[in-house]
């Protein structure tokens, strides 16, 4: 099974994540975003591995958000993947995608679901 995190190694979820899966013996590639920033088109493939409202996956906490504008219930596929894309510290963490599955990692036990 191949899996890829989308980590910030910072965040304590994000690691948690990583831990969860590494004791599971699973070790996923590990794609820290915030050193190789996604482009849009990467985004977008992200959101839709994800499913669901697009806003899930922007924090709407940082800064970077608060210049967008817009409250996150008003943004579409296309804000969500251009923002995250410019501001990548936007994207919410951890991610963790299998084939053409993705889940947040909030709770980390969420990712469960893609390793049964």
């Amino acid at each position: 099974m191949s899996l890829t995190i989308w980590h910030n190694p910072r965040c304590s979820k994000s690691r948690q994540t990583l831990e969860l899966l590494r004791s599971r013996g699973i070790e996923p590639v590990i794609r820290e975003y915030l050193k190789r920033p996604p482009s849009r088109t990467e985004v977008e493939i992200l959101i839709g591995q994800v499913g669901g409202d697009p806003a899930t996956l922007i924090r709407d906490g940082k800064p970077e958000f608060k210049k967008l504008g817009k409250k996150k219930a008003d943004l579409a596929k296309a804000d969500v993947a251009e923002a995250i894309a410019a501001a990548p510290v936007l994207l919410q963490r951890p991610v963790v995608v299998s084939g053409e599955r993705a889940i947040i990692g909030r709770p980390p036990e969420a990712v469960l679901a893609l390793v049964k």
